[in-house]
């Protein structure tokens, strides 16, 4: 089956005291990235995740690497290319390109 390519966009925003924060992105369990949250506190930034994959359904996490005095939000996750829908539970639904 062939791949379809998908980009998906969303608000992160990390709150925390101390050093910064380090975060993971998966998708399914796959790591995509890991960061260190540079940012102030009161600042949010636009992620983008680019998946080339078959149709299907997968999983988007994001996790903060212990140890950690902090609390990860991600809001308005959104398929801004390719033919891809993010469900109410916050899956990516990858569909068939040709369909």
């Amino acid at each position: 089956m062939a791949q379809n390519y998908v980009r998906v966009v969303c608000n992160v925003y990390c709150r925390y005291e101390g050093l910064a924060p380090i975060y993971r992105v998966y998708v399914n369990n796959e790591l995509f990235t890991e960061r260190t949250w540079i940012w102030n506190a009161d600042y949010y930034i636009r992620e983008e995740i680019q998946i080339n994959a078959e149709p299907g359904e997968y999983a988007i996490r994001y996790e903060l690497v212990p140890p950690n005095l902090a609390e990860l939000f991600v809001t308005r996750p959104v398929v801004d290319h390719g033919s891809a829908i993010v469900t109410e539970d916050g899956q990516l639904r990858i569909e068939n390109a040709t369909a």
